[in-house]
């Protein structure tokens, strides 16, 4: 009996380090007029990881956030079940340049929020984070999913 418990125990802490496996982090940068901000982001680019996005997590550095690398221009609608932060949310076409923003997103709610045109990617970052860094639709963002460095 004490051996099924113990397995149970071992077969559960390893299903948990695959629910927060790390994803790969690069570096991006935004180019809003003159001004180059510069992010580290994680990759979403599997099922998974773009359903779970930032999921659970209690803070954002400023210059951290999420890439979701949809790997083709399709529609997007994003949502914050289960997100305890705010977040601004960057709607990017196939170049990489900024099609819309939803800005401030409210924690836990189950709002679709989207551009209602198709895109390549959504950045997640910081809730306030665009309107403080001046960050608007037409800025460039650089990545290599854009086919560009992106420090």
């Amino acid at each position: 009996m004490t051996r099924h418990i113990l397995t149970f125990f071992a077969a559960l802490a390893f299903m948990g380090q695959l629910a927060f496996a790390q994803l790969a982090v690069t570096p991006l940068s935004i180019k809003s007029g003159e001004t180059v901000h510069k992010f580290t982001v994680e990759i979403a680019d599997t099922p998974d990881s773009i359903r779970e996005g930032l999921m659970f997590r209690e803070s954002l550095a400023p210059d951290a956030g999420m890439l979701f690398d949809f790997g083709e221009v399709r529609p997007a609608a994003m949502w914050m079940k289960n997100t305890l932060i705010p977040l601004d949310m960057l709607f990017m076409d196939a170049d990489g340049e900024v099609i819309a923003i939803a800005r401030n997103a409210v924690p836990g709610s189950l709002r679709s929020l989207g551009p209602g045109v198709p895109v390549r990617a959504v950045l997640e970052i910081p809730g306030g984070r665009a309107k403080e860094l001046g960050i608007n639709p037409g800025d460039k963002v650089t990545h290599p999913i854009f086919g560009s460095a992106g420090g």
